[in-house]
């Protein structure tokens, strides 16, 4: 594995009045989630994430923060996640395992200073912790290899769980619950806001155009639509990584329900004054947006920054992640993931050769008519031709 070394800016560099380091404003926050809608470009996001996944890493990135410091192990050799990686090939530093009294040192909005390992409040040293570089990440990451197969093992063990548990649900499906929102022999595109949903979406512009598809968001993939400049129809999830602006957006809401019928995501809602639909079902939030699309007649479904690869499931890191597995095979004869579908066919001519093509073909055409003994004739017809229309162009300004 080959990873970038990084090198830490100096502030003030030729400034001896300065001190040496990144200066930023802290933005703190135990869920990278509910961080990245606060961060601004050239912050510095202090996290409590162990085990950094990519879908995280690439949201700080997105979000151009100065430098990342976390709280705990970035990777803690449970498995050799992706998102360490991919802070230290953006160029953005990465201090690991400061200890988690950073969070209650550190207010929001405050002015720190990151040199080196350690994490400064005016003069005070408030963490000190590990700066990953191309070194210390490849040794962790070559530990980390050591336990694939355990973690392998532990996904399948739960795969088989879930599905002698939730047999019903997988061969069955699930109970329609009562909706506005008509997805009978419609697509339906699920957007969650995963790893380059962006990119991904951009991709479907054509697709969602000339289709129209039933537009559902899982969670934070609502903020995810009206910034690609789509309005979601319905938000399912559990509520917590969803902004009030987008739960205000006339879609409609499906609250993701424990199997007792606790659905903590509820009060948000009606505190907010809007109606919901509770959903008690097994599974993630993810799963259940699946399992409703294809329950309520899908004849299509799209989706977009869900888990697909294995190496996904493991980078996440939840035992859940095994019904993901479990609940595309249920509804795969309609799955279709728009990941790399930009990738699936590119034109190998460039505009340039194109435009070179166009060219070509005008002075041809033009060689032809000027030695053509029908030559005078198409030059008077195309002349008047011309004036005719630059006749009528002007007169739509007149």
């Amino acid at each position: 594995m080959k990873i970038r070394s990084v090198r830490f800016p100096r502030v003030g560099r030729g400034k001896a009045d300065e001190p040496p380091g990144i200066v930023g404003v802290a933005r703190v926050d135990q869920r990278t989630k509910v961080l990245v809608k606060r961060l601004a470009p050239g912050d510095i996001a202090i996290i409590d994430h162990a085990d950094l996944d990519r879908v995280s890493a690439d949201e700080l990135i997105s979000c151009r923060v100065s430098a990342v410091v976390n709280a705990a192990k970035s990777i803690t050799g449970r498995y050799p996640n992706l998102g360490p990686k991919l802070l230290l090939d953006a160029g953005i530093p990465l201090v690991d395992d400061v200890g988690r009294d950073v969070l209650s040192r550190v207010a929001e909005g405050a002015v720190v200073r990151l040199d080196g390992e350690v994490l400064y409040l005016g003069d005070q040293v408030v963490a000190k912790g590990v700066v990953q570089t191309e070194s210390t990440l490849q040794t962790a990451t070559a530990e980390a290899e050591a336990g694939v197969p355990t973690q392998i093992d532990s996904f399948a063990a739960n795969t088989l769980e879930f599905l002698r548990r939730e047999r019903d649900l997988l061969t069955n499906g699930m109970d329609v619950p009562e909706l506005a929102t008509d997805m009978d022999g419609k697509h339906v595109l699920v957007v969650v806001r995963g790893y380059r949903y962006r990119e991904d979406l951009r991709t479907l512009r054509p697709y969602i155009r000339e289709y129209r598809p039933v537009m559902m968001a899982v969670d934070g993939g609502a903020d995810a639509l009206i910034e690609a400049g789509y309005l979601p129809q319905v938000i399912i999830g559990d509520m917590d990584s969803v902004s009030d602006e987008a739960l205000a957006s006339g879609a409609e809401l499906v609250v993701h329900a424990y199997q007792d019928g606790r659905a903590p995501g509820l009060a948000r809602l009606q505190a907010l004054g809007l109606e919901a639909v509770p959903l008690p079902a097994a599974g993630t939030s993810e799963d259940v947006a699946l399992l409703l699309a294809d329950a309520c007649g899908a004849s299509l479904i799209a989706v977009v920054g869900t888990h697909w690869t294995l190496e996904e499931f493991l980078d996440k890191g939840r035992p859940g992640m095994a019904s993901t597995f479990l609940t595309h095979l249920r509804v795969g004869q309609k799955l279709v993931n728009a990941r790399g579908v930009h990738q699936l066919y590119q034109s190998r001519i460039s505009g340039w050769a194109l435009l070179i093509l166009v060219l070509a073909a005008t002075v041809t055409i033009a060689v032809a008519v000027a030695y053509s003994p029908a030559g005078p004739i198409l030059g008077n017809y195309f002349d008047a031709t011309w004036h005719n229309f630059v006749y009528w162009f002007t007169g739509l300004f007149k």
